[in-house]
């Protein structure tokens, strides 16, 4: 290449540049003034608006939450580690976002939908943000269809609708995180999609969370957000938004999810952690003044939609830790009327080993009665009376008074009725067993068989009531009455009088 050659060359590529029009960008930054735990301060901002995303030097992320004039109150979403006063912000002009999709399913992420479970990156089929508004009063439709549970005491005595909100309740220890994990667990082969959201939970609690759903094969439909108990208290309030995105997707696909929150209690703290250092005025327990609109507008994404805005439902099941069964307190009475009912686990029923300890006179379902089968609402409503009924009794005849001859029968049948609500961990049972098993020993059918023999007989009934064409029927919707009624009898005397 000739001199003359290389000038003509560069001259043509200068005109070509000279002739395109220049680009011109504007960029926003602010100058850190604070920095806290979890929390910095940002001067120099004059348009920042809620809930945006801030990049600092060195590629931390936080959320602008508190926004005055000329500062904002930056929650971080990683470690603030390397931040100093005078390190420079800048705004990205976008809000949190989530990736979404079929792409997450057997995976485990970060409230950004980072990767947290070394399988490599998270493909991105499309980002929502964490935060939406709730649909529509307008878009909401009844709860008519069963989220079946597994669990006998739950599907039976506090059922549990498609598109409901129903609040696990308890003092630590007491089996919350194992009812919400059987009912994962449940869900399996019926199609709906899971989330599972650890919000402050210790690594090995939310480990063993993880292998007992990929051992029992739950995970090839579910999804796991964590914020751990080491993270950020900025990444722990994000965590149940980001879940909740997540599983919204799917509703509004017309594909039915369940997103259990493990647990709200540290969600709310975390948020109380925040706001104080975010020197916001403290009320009740030193929450701040908005702490139900924190839950309430989380639980109002949960709901059935109507058949014209995709037919799509959402579940959720809060769990929610209390002290000394003070369910008065400020976080429980919160979400209590919040949502449409609660599951209440009784630590006094967990240390006599009546497991799962759900207390069936403080817990309630207001809605999920109307999305029970029929079949099981025929068994349930007389036997949560006599279950009621039985308590009162066995209470009182502790006091060693003299029972007549009804009522030690009345006693003999609410121990089989107590005895056959037991179950174990980690087993969940189809509804057809269930109806047959509650029905047989509300019939009295149980009442000559001994309590250390109730298992193995429990077993039989089961065993030979499904293998009938009504336990199919009864599965699909058809009323336990008439000749279905007298057919499953007698195949549950059979299976007792074989059984010897």
């Amino acid at each position: 290449m000739t001199l003359q050659t290389l000038a003509e060359t560069l001259f043509d590529a200068i005109e070509e540049q000279a002739a395109r029009a220049p680009r011109l960008s504007s960029e926003e930054r602010g100058t850190v003034s604070r920095v806290l735990r979890g929390v910095v301060e940002v001067e120099g901002f004059t348009e920042v608006t809620s809930d945006e995303v801030i990049a600092f030097d060195g590629g931390a992320l936080g959320l602008a939450l508190d926004l005055e004039p000329g500062r904002a109150g930056i929650v971080l979403l990683h470690d603030p580690e390397g931040l100093r006063p005078g390190d420079h912000a800048r705004r990205t002009r976008r809000v949190a976002s989530v990736p979404t999709g079929e792409a997450l399913f057997g995976r485990v992420v970060n409230p950004l939908g980072r990767p947290l479970d070394k399988l490599g990156p998270v493909a991105v089929e499309r980002l929502q943000p964490v935060e939406r508004p709730a649909p529509a009063i307008m878009e909401r439709g009844p709860v008519a269809r069963p989220l079946q549970t597994g669990i006998k005491a739950v599907d039976a005595l506090v059922p549990i609708g498609r598109g409901q909100r129903e609040l696990i309740v308890g003092d630590r220890q007491t089996g919350k995180t194992a009812v919400a994990l059987d009912t994962i667990l449940n869900q399996a082969a019926t199609g709906i999609v899971s989330v599972y959201c650890a919000i402050g939970q210790r690594g090995d609690a939310v480990a063993r969370v993880i292998a007992r759903l990929r051992d029992s094969g739950a995970m090839a439909s579910c999804v796991v957000v964590v914020a751990g108990a080491e993270e950020p208290p900025g990444l722990q309030y994000l965590a149940p938004y980001a879940a909740t995105t997540i599983a919204e997707t799917f509703m509004r696909a017309g594909r039915d999810a369940l997103i259990v929150y493990d647990d709200l209690t540290r969600h709310a703290r975390a948020y109380r952690e925040l706001s104080l250092l975010l020197r916001r005025p403290p009320g009740r327990e030193a929450y701040p003044g908005d702490i139900f609109y924190l839950h309430a507008r989380l639980l109002e994404r949960a709901t059935q939609l109507r058949e014209s805005s995709g037919g799509g439902s959402l579940t959720a099941l809060p769990i929610v830790e209390t002290q000394a069964q003070n369910l008065s307190a400020y976080i429980p009475t919160n979400l209590i009327s919040i949502t449409d009912g609660q599951i209440y686990l009784s630590p006094t029923l967990f240390r006599l080993g009546q497991l799962p300890a759900v207390d069936v006179g403080r817990s309630v379902s207001r809605v999920g009665g109307k999305a029970q089968l029929p079949a099981f609402r025929a068994v349930a409503g007389p036997l949560k009376l006599a279950y009621a009924q039985f308590e009162e009794l066995e209470a009182f005849a502790r006091f060693g008074a003299k029972l007549d001859e009804d009522t030690r029968a009345q006693l003999e049948r609410g121990r089989r009725v107590r005895q056959a609500l037991q179950q174990d961990e980690a087993s969940p049972i189809p509804a057809a067993r269930q109806i047959a098993l509650l029905f047989a020993v509300a019939e009295g059918l149980f009442d000559a068989i001994p309590l250390d023999a109730m298992s193995a007989a429990s077993e039989a009934v089961v065993e030979a009531v499904d293998r009938t064409p009504e336990a199919r029927e009864i599965e699909q919707g058809a009323a336990l009455e008439g000749e279905r009624r007298e057919a499953i009898l007698r195949v549950a005397r059979a299976a007792l009088d074989e059984a010897g």
